[in-house]
């Protein structure tokens, strides 16, 4: 009886072993090395010290942290987030709330940690880090199966001025660079303007102005700067909301910024809305926000920048 236990269990095991695959001759080949490494930590945005960094400490190191979607429901979009805090620093609510709230709408997000007018930088520092995120951005939507013609940018208020500031002043990268990242496009898809602050003349922040630019800077300097007078056919479109109840960054920013946007001719979805205090982010219990979050997500289907 044990004997034929024994031949019934050997028969069960060679039949199962029969109709599972044979394993293959040779070892699958190993992926080939990107000079872009998967790091699921913050990333340095130059390998070396930042151009013009005053130190090397944590402030003076531009990083992306990256936020990506679970496994299998990335859609191919990416995000660079900029949070707002009147260059002087960085929102939390603005940076890491929105990129988790774009991982759970299927779009991979970095959140920029750029320098800041409070640890003595000034423009154009916070623009070249912002230019050099959104060329990495690209870089890894290549590396990692995603569309490197699918990466917008998103700020608010102050961070607002800098998504404003790169959708208005961006390069096609540079062909012959010995650096790979500096041959990408600084120029995002789109934009995502919070509240932000767009001019630097009448309707001025006047923190986010001093931080950026110091005291006094030249008035050529102002205008190059106050995005509603940089912007032409090539700007990427932009979705806009702002309150008119906000008294810190007063609503003529989004209007005017609006408004040169539909003069040249480039696509705007504007929201306003009458109640809400500034830097209300994606909004909390006791600080409830606009639905422009849902409105957000419908303008990208409507622009097929999602499915």
């Amino acid at each position: 009886m044990r004997s034929i236990h024994h031949r019934l269990f050997v028969f069960s095991a060679l039949a199962l072993l029969a109709v599972l695959p044979a394993p293959a001759a040779d070892k699958a080949p190993a992926p080939k090395a990107t000079p872009y490494p998967l790091i699921m930590g913050p990333i340095r945005l130059w390998d070396g010290p930042a151009p013009g960094a005053l130190g090397d400490t944590a402030k003076d190191i531009p990083t992306l942290t990256p936020y990506r979607p679970a496994a299998g429901q990335a859609n191919g979009a990416t995000m660079l987030v900029l949070p707002g805090g009147g260059y002087g620093n960085l929102a939390e609510h603005e940076g890491t709330g929105y990129a988790e709230f774009f991982a759970q709408n299927g779009i991979t997000a970095y959140v920029l940690k750029y320098r800041l007018g409070s640890n003595g930088y000034r423009h154009p520092v916070m623009l070249g880090d912002a230019a050099r995120a959104l060329r990495l951005l690209r870089a890894f939507a290549r590396r990692d199966g995603l569309d490197p013609a699918r990466i917008g940018v998103i700020g608010s208020s102050a961070g607002g001025h800098l998504a404003s500031t790169l959708v208005t002043h961006f390069d096609a990268g540079k062909p012959d660079a010995t650096d790979a990242i500096e041959r990408e496009s600084s120029r995002p898809d789109l934009g995502i303007l919070c509240y932000p602050v767009i001019s630097l003349l009448e309707f001025a922040h006047s923190g986010s102005r001093k931080n950026l630019l110091g005291e006094n800077p030249p008035a050529d300097l102002v205008k190059f700067l106050s995005s509603e007078l940089q912007v032409t056919k090539d700007t990427p479109p932009c979705f806009l909301w702002h309150t008119v109840e906000d008294k810190a960054v007063p609503v003529e920013n989004s209007l005017l910024f609006a408004s040169a946007l539909r003069r040249a001719g480039v696509p705007v979805s504007l929201h306003i809305y009458e109640k809400g205090a500034h830097g209300l982010g994606l909004g909390r219990p006791d600080r409830p926000a606009p639905p422009w979050a849902s409105q957000l997500l419908y303008w990208f289907k409507e622009r097929k920048f999602t499915p």
